[in-house]
């Protein structure tokens, strides 16, 4: 059995209307195609000029009344579609509150606690911290001490935090 690679562009107008998963489906029941993986990417300027043009000069039967129909949809203004309009937000946010970093994948839980995706340990922000010659260090947004034995302490009550349940 013969095994081919296809692939679906999908314009950011058509993601921006929701209209993703349709179009898959669609491509999905109509043909005896099977969806393997997915890849999201936004294509720079010079990728659209370069497919535009690869699309353009394909040979055809039909070459020259393909060519001037295709040359009228990819003209500049059309190619805009395939591009995005501005930068694209690197943060993802979720309906309970929590939103997820993709640049530094820090996950910020809708309590406010942060968690860093790829160990999945708690994430203290380096700017918070104050450290301290004996290995000791403070970290000034929970205002907890955390001396070198393991101890925490948090630094307005003087009292020990419990660490187990």
């Amino acid at each position: 059995m013969a095994r081919e690679l296809s692939y679906v562009m999908v314009n950011p107008y058509t993601i921006y209307k929701s209209r993703t998963g349709g179009v898959l489906s669609r491509l999905l029941t109509r043909t005896a195609l099977d969806l393997v993986g997915g890849i999201m990417f936004a294509p720079g300027k010079e990728f659209v000029d370069e497919f535009a043009s690869a699309i353009v000069t394909a040979p055809d039967a039909n070459a020259e009344d393909r060519q001037a129909k295709e040359a009228a949809l990819l003209n500049p203004p059309a190619q805009t579609n395939y591009t995005p309009p501005r930068q694209l937000d690197p943060v993802v946010y979720y309906d309970d509150g929590s939103s997820l970093d993709t640049t530094s994948n820090i996950m910020t839980l809708s309590n406010g606690s942060q968690v860093d995706i790829t160990t999945g340990l708690p994430y203290i922000d380096p700017k918070s911290i104050i450290e301290m010659a004996n290995g000791a260090y403070l970290d000034t947004t929970n205002n907890i001490l955390h001396e070198a034995d393991g101890t925490q302490v948090d630094a307005t009550t003087g009292l020990k935090v419990s660490t187990s349940a």
